[in-house]
């Protein structure tokens, strides 16, 4: 199944932009609307990815994006309506309008979706199990490192995924009222090393930038997504596996606070829970605490 979506997601942002562009050329120089109707099927939801991609700020959205579907359903309707209506209407505007409709349903309820079913190993009480990882320079690190400090673990599945990204600038920004509560905040993937290096040189906070060499600890963790990775990005050296969206807070003896386990890729938490998960675990702000 998750082949099928790499195939899916690969092929879908190309097409909403190349049939946005054509739409868009075709209403000045053909029938205006039954094109305008393909294009209000393509054209938002190829700005959204454009923002998400170009951008940067898009770290979650709505589950089913309503926003976007009531806009492809009148885009759909407009296009229908101009085809019936009559002279010079061209059956490639309806057509373009049904796939632009119907991919953005697949997209928002079946692509979106992480099948993770349950996970009995991150529940909340329970002690984080013990897994390796690698520094971005290739060194072991157990998570045993992480005692003593409460801390925020969070899964990422690559520099390529833009709502990662953007919800590690989420985090980034957070980083002194973590630091202030003593957290130890661990960002993990199975990317190479030379890309986590990469993301490192990026961000200037004190965060430990990690590596999960072959998924190991994803395995370990119950969070590992076995063909996850969009088709043809393995050509700029990712794996073809790769591990689901987690973020994780365990106090300093190990015991998991709070695990997000979305199902789906595109809602995630507001950063703001996280400092609420500290808060109401009786971790506040030490300088604060010292006045």
């Amino acid at each position: 199944m998750l082949k099928l979506k790499a195939v899916f997601i690969s092929s879908y942002v190309p097409f909403l932009m190349a049939a946005s562009v054509y739409g868009l050329w075709h209403m000045v120089v053909g029938p205006r609307l039954p094109w305008l109707g393909a294009v209000l099927t393509t054209l938002p939801p190829a700005l959204f990815f454009v923002r998400a991609y170009v951008i940067g700020d898009v770290a979650r959205t709505t589950a089913r994006m309503p926003g976007l579907m009531v806009v492809a359903a009148i885009g759909f309707a407009t296009s229908a309506g101009g085809y019936v209506a009559g002279p010079g209407a061209e059956p490639a505007a309806l057509v373009t309008a049904v796939i632009g409709l119907t991919t953005l349903i697949v997209y928002s309820y079946w692509y979106s979706a992480l099948p993770r079913g349950e996970n009995a190993i991150l529940r909340t009480g329970q002690s984080l199990p013990a897994f390796e990882l690698e520094t971005e320079t290739g060194e072991k690190i157990q998570s045993t490192a992480f005692l003593g400090k409460p801390l925020l673990l969070l899964f990422y599945r690559g520099n390529w995924c833009p709502l990662c990204m953007a919800q590690i600038r989420e985090v980034a920004a957070q980083y002194r009222e973590l630091h202030e509560r003593g957290v130890e905040v661990v960002l993990a993937s199975p990317q190479p090393h030379r890309y986590t290096r990469k993301l490192a040189a990026k961000f200037d906070v004190p965060f430990r930038f990690l590596v999960d060499p072959g998924n190991r600890a994803a395995q370990r963790l119950g969070i590992f997504a076995k063909d996850g990775l969009p088709a043809g990005l393995q050509v700029l050296g990712y794996d073809t596996d790769t591990v689901w969206p987690t973020v994780i807070i365990a106090n300093a003896g190990g015991e998991i606070l709070f695990a997000d386990l979305t199902d789906n890729y595109r809602v995630r938490p507001e950063p703001s829970t996280f400092l609420e998960v500290l808060i109401d675990h009786g971790l506040p702000n030490r300088t604060q605490a010292r006045e």
